[in-house]
């Protein structure tokens, strides 16, 4: 085992796994609710998309196009230093926050799109069911369509959902000390790349790994005996 030290010394990676646990810690945080508000943004987004009101399309077909045409750094930046311009409340909010905000409205035109494929996906003869028993238009998408849109993009939203993970990387640059962030430390202090970045690299297939797991099990919960007699 002595040659693996010279390659990738696990040893000093063990002296800062707290900092590591910490970044984790601070990565998951901002994953997780930043998946929780880009999917209900998205959610909104989607159905403005599928409006058939121009005054509701026309600005959100706008932020889509913004979002898809600039980069995440840039849109950090702007929100780190333009939303306490625009909302005073934010001069008091510490540099999570904003990294979540920014995460979320990057992330929330992918899950519209994804979320407003599911919706087309539902057949058209369920949602005139819907319509023939009573259901308004908020009953039908509560008890009808989003239920089954979501379970139709359950895969790409997976996806989506690793790449707003690995996305967190980027909060560096506004000092939020997430996982990528404790490699950059153990390499500035001791000058070890391989245990540095071998780490943060470990670390993410991990956490992939994890989301393909749960994945899995939530497809097994919407399938029901189905997949149990399939598997």
């Amino acid at each position: 085992m002595t040659w693996l030290l010279d390659y990738y010394n696990y040893r000093i990676v063990a002296q800062y796994l707290g900092r590591f646990a910490e970044g984790l810690s601070n990565t998951l945080t901002a994953a997780g609710v930043s998946l929780i508000l880009s999917l209900l943004l998205g959610t909104l987004v989607a159905l403005a998309l599928l409006s058939s009101r121009a005054i509701l399309r026309k600005p959100i077909e706008g932020y889509v196009a913004f979002i898809r045409a600039t980069p995440l750094l840039v849109q950090i930046y702007l929100v780190y230093y333009g939303l306490p311009a625009l909302l005073p409340i934010a001069k008091s909010w510490n540099d999570m926050y904003f990294g979540i905000a920014a995460l979320t409205l990057n992330s929330a035109p992918y899950m519209g799109e994804i979320i407003r494929a599911g919706i087309e996906s539902v057949p058209r003869g369920q949602i005139e069911g819907a319509k023939a028993v009573g259901m308004n238009y908020g009953q039908r998408m509560r008890y009808v369509v989003l239920p089954q849109a979501f379970a139709n993009t359950l895969p790409p939203l997976i996806g989506q959902t690793a790449v707003l993970i690995k996305d967190t990387s980027l909060l560096s640059i506004i000092t939020v000390f997430e996982f990528t962030s404790a490699g950059i430390l153990l390499n500035s202090e001791r000058v070890r790349p391989n245990e540095s970045f071998l780490t943060i690299a470990l670390g993410y297939l991990l956490i992939y790994l994890v989301i393909l797991l749960l994945s899995r099990g939530v497809k097994q919960w919407l399938a029901g005996p189905a997949w149990n007699a399939q598997g």
